[in-house]
């Protein structure tokens, strides 16, 4: 499963994508991904919202994810 991130997400990890390997605990779902981000990166949790695609695609909480997943974190998003 590869994971990729973006804008202030990239900052808080250190880089731009990083992935879970065969033998890692592969997150079931989207929700247990935050978490896991959540428990792995503290600033996570001070991010107001957070945007996940699966496979190109957005995905709510409850989407399941496999091995061969590509994920996209994908955070709130300033302009002006």
């Amino acid at each position: 499963m590869e994971v990729l991130l973006f804008g202030i997400a990239k900052d808080i990890v250190g880089k731009s994508s990083f992935r879970f390997a065969e033998g890692d605990e592969v997150p079931k779902s989207v929700l247990e991904l935050k978490q896991k981000l959540k428990n792995s990166f503290p600033d996570f949790g001070k991010l107001s919202s957070l945007a996940v695609a699966v496979n190109s695609e957005y995905a709510e909480d409850s989407e399941s994810l496999s091995q061969g997943d590509e994920i996209a974190i994908i955070p709130p998003v300033s302009g002006g």
